[in-house]
């Protein structure tokens, strides 16, 4: 998909990409939903396995057209990868470890 030369929303201007604060946001917001989603991962599959994967794929399932259409705000990307790749490590280490 191609933007306009304004950007995708059309204001008129691109502001530079403050790639610091993104990184920064995206590390802790991925950092936060790695342990959270592995914690209530490990507790419901105390409880049986499959109701682990059951509701880890209902709730992605749920949050990914939302998380989609968003990915192109200027501040909801970051907070939109942190989210993707803290979802995808726990899965990692519920998988692994």
């Amino acid at each position: 998909m191609s933007h306009p030369p304004d950007g995708p929303y059309g204001y008129g201007y691109s502001e530079p990409t403050p790639w610091a604060a993104g990184i920064a946001v995206l590390v802790l917001v991925a950092a936060l939903t790695t342990v959270g989603v592995y914690a209530f991962g490990v507790a419901l599959a105390q409880i049986h396995w499959t109701l682990s994967v059951a509701v880890n794929l209902i709730a992605v399932g749920g949050a990914a057209p939302t998380a989609w259409r968003w990915r192109y705000a200027p501040v909801t990307r970051w907070v939109i990868g942190g989210l993707g790749i803290g979802v995808l490590l726990a899965w990692f280490a519920l998988l692994f470890f």
